[in-house]
């Protein structure tokens, strides 16, 4: 089990930080939790805790990161589907050809080549073998849409149904799927809400770089993802969030702004500065800041000159 470096919670409005750390009983340079649904059980008896979830990840400065989420009772919940129960499965060919993607991938950033291009829709990698196998992804989708559409919608294999998930972004014609997409988002399993939100990130940017396409993206449930109980459920959002709200469409960030605003700042907040930034970024958006004066302030190490600006308080008030 890897030594914990960091630990940062979030979904905290009413319950004190403290408490959770005695209930958790871990803390900087302990060993993670050798039984996290154990620890778990510990946080939910916390009162005024409805939910909790820890999540290991890496890393900061080469240090173990350990979020551990709280849904507390009264606050906003993210509703997941129930799992389908259908014994629907992908053909061999899409499966086979999954796998041998993620070897190569896998081994892609063992080698630190983890550049990509999301400029055509859909991910393709800077690796040259898994750039090729994800060039085959676009014939088996469009051949194979319907099974795509039906094993994300009732396989009871959540593997099915992330691979499912991947796949059907590589189909041509991005207009068609995003409505699929946007459908697996409130899926239960976290693998394929996280691939079906990269999806959607990379039809986003292609929208935004093509409006002729007419490609509308609802960021309904992106928004609503940033109180998700899952780390990388938020993560995930954020990143989608930031190229939609490129446009600063009024909407969205009055929605961000009605949602998620507290969950934005706190996220902000993270000791990790990779992971805060992207939040940094939405919360200043929502004040009405340009980028450029979100990023002085990011540089001088000023996150709560933004955050005063969202919500119209002074520093530390």
């Amino acid at each position: 089990m890897p030594h914990i470096g960091v630990v940062d919670f979030y979904g905290l409005h009413k319950v004190r930080e403290a408490q959770l750390r005695r209930a958790l009983g871990a803390s900087e340079g302990d060993l993670f939790p050798a039984s996290p649904g154990d620890a778990e059980e510990r946080l939910d008896q916390v009162p005024g805790v409805l939910e909790s979830h820890l999540e290991a990840v890496c890393c900061d400065q080469g240090r173990t990161i350990l979020y551990i989420g709280i849904e507390e009772k009264g606050t906003i919940h993210f509703e997941l589907r129930e799992p389908p129960d259908g014994e629907v499965v992908l053909p061999a060919e899409i499966t086979s050809s999954y796998r041998r993607f993620m070897d190569s991938f896998q081994a892609a950033l063992r080698r630190g080549e983890t550049g990509e291009d999301l400029t055509q829709g859909h991910h393709l990698s800077a690796d040259v073998v898994t750039r090729a196998d994800q060039e085959m992804f676009k014939s088996l989708a469009d051949e194979h849409l319907a099974e795509l559409r039906d094993v994300l919608k009732n396989s009871a294999d959540e593997d099915q149904r992330a691979i499912a998930a991947y796949i059907i972004g590589y189909e041509p014609r991005k207009n068609d799927i995003v409505a699929d997409l946007q459908f697996a988002l409130k899926d239960s399993d976290p693998g394929v809400r996280a691939n079906a939100v990269e999806g959607l990130l990379a039809v986003a940017v292609f929208a935004h770089l093509h409006p002729e396409a007419k490609i509308r993206i609802e960021p309904t449930w992106f928004i609503e993802m940033l109180n998700s109980l899952a780390w990388s459920d938020r993560n995930h959002a954020l990143r989608a969030l930031q190229v939609l709200s490129d446009s600063r469409d009024p909407d969205l960030l009055n929605q961000l702004r009605e949602r998620a605003l507290a969950s934005l700042i706190e996220m902000s907040r993270w000791k990790t500065l990779a992971h805060a930034l992207p939040a940094l970024i939405l919360v200043g958006r929502v004040g009405g800041m340009t980028d450029q004066q979100i990023q002085t302030a990011w540089t001088r190490g000023d996150r709560e000159s933004v955050i005063s600006v969202a919500t119209g308080k002074k520093p530390g008030k």
